[in-house]
C-alpha cells in the first residue's frame, strides 16, 4: 500500500513538472523569438509564416541603426545615455523617498496620517495619463524643462512603492525597533540599520518596477523636452516606427526591441527572488 501511495505521489509530481515545464516553454517562446528577430537577415525577417529561430545570424540589423542615428543630428549612443542616467537615478530617488514614507507611515504616529494613507490609496486607481496636463504645468511652472529634473521628478511620488514598503514595514515587529530606541538609536540609525536590510525583497520590487516603467516612458520627452539632446530611448524608438520607411523600419526595429529589452531583463533576472519573497510576505496579490 505504502509502495502504491509512493508511486501515486512520484507519478502525480512527475507530471505536474512535465506540466509546468511544457507552460514555461511556451510562455519563454517570445523571449527566444525576440533574440533570434535581433540577428535574422532581410530575408528571414520577411518570411511567411515567421520563423522562430535564426538560420543565418548577422548583425546587419546593428549596424543598419548605427548607421542611421549617425546620420542623424543626435547619435544612438546619447539617447541610450540619457535613458541610463533617468532610470538608475530615478530608480535609486523613488526607492530612498518611498522607503522613507513607508517607515513613517507604518511605525510613527502623526496627525492625519489616516488621510494620508487614504489619498495614497485613492492615487492607485489614476491611471499616468489622468495627471499628465498637472505634471506638465508643475514641471513648466518650475522651470525644469530640457533639464534631467523634467524626467525624474514626476516619478518621485510614486504610490506603489509608498505602499509596497508600507504593507512590507508593517511585518517588522515593534518589539525589535523599541529595543533599538532603548539602546540610544535614533529614527536614522534604525531606518539606515534596520528598515532598509530588512526591506530589501521589497527595496528590489520597487526597483524592478520604477526602472522598467521609467525606461520605457515617453511622455517626460514628449511633453517636456524640446532639445533632442535631452530625449531617450524610448522616445527615439516610438519615432523611429511612425517615420522611417516599411524595410529599414523593420530591419532597425528588431535590433532595437532587443536592446530595450535586454536591461529589463537584466534587473528582473537581479531581483525576481527578492520580488518573489515581497508577494509572499507583503499580503501584495
Amino acid at each position: 500500500m505504502l509502495l502504491s501511495i509512493r508511486r501515486n505521489f512520484t507519478l502525480s509530481r512527475v507530471s505536474l513538472i512535465l506540466f509546468l515545464t511544457v507552460i514555461g516553454i511556451f510562455m519563454f517562446l517570445p523571449i527566444i523569438f525576440l533574440f533570434n528577430n535581433a540577428f535574422k537577415p532581410l530575408n528571414e525577417l520577411f518570411l511567411f509564416p515567421p520563423r522562430i529561430f535564426v538560420k543565418n545570424p548577422t548583425l546587419f540589423n546593428f549596424e543598419q541603426l548605427f548607421l542611421h542615428t549617425s546620420a542623424g543630428v543626435v547619435p544612438f549612443t546619447r539617447y541610450l545615455f540619457n535613458s541610463a542616467v533617468i532610470a538608475l537615478t530615478t530608480t535609486f530617488a523613488v526607492i530612498i523617498v518611498s522607503t522613507m514614507a513607508g517607515y513613517v507611515l507604518s511605525k510613527h504616529r502623526f496627525h492625519f496620517k489616516a488621510f494620508i494613507m487614504g489619498a495614497i490609496l485613492i492615487a492607485l486607481m489614476f491611471t499616468p495619463e489622468t495627471v499628465a496636463i498637472p505634471r506638465y504645468l508643475i514641471v513648466s511652472g518650475l522651470g525644469l524643462k530640457n533639464t534631467y529634473l523634467a524626467h525624474i521628478l514626476p516619478f518621485l511620488a510614486s504610490p506603489v512603492a509608498v505602499f509596497l514598503m508600507k504593507q512590507f514595514i508593517d511585518q517588522i515587529p515593534n518589539s525589535l525597533l523599541e529595543a533599538a530606541k532603548l539602546d540610544g538609536a535614533t529614527d536614522m540609525y534604525i531606518f539606515m540599520r534596520i528598515i532598509i536590510p530588512l526591506t530589501s525583497p521589497a527595496v528590489a520590487t520597487a526597483a524592478i518596477i520604477t526602472f522598467q516603467t521609467v525606461y520605457m516612458d515617453v511622455e517626460g520627452s514628449t511633453l517636456y523636452m524640446t532639445k533632442e539632446t535631452m530625449k531617450t530611448l524610448a522616445y527615439y524608438v516610438e519615432a523611429m516606427t511612425l517615420n522611417i520607411p516599411g524595410v529599414a523600419q523593420l530591419s532597425i526595429g528588431s535590433s532595437i526591441g532587443l536592446l530595450m529589452f535586454l536591461p529589463n531583463l537584466i534587473i528582473f533576472l537581479l531581483f525576481q527572488r527578492k520580488m518573489i519573497q515581497t508577494m509572499l510576505h507583503s499580503g501584495v496579490k
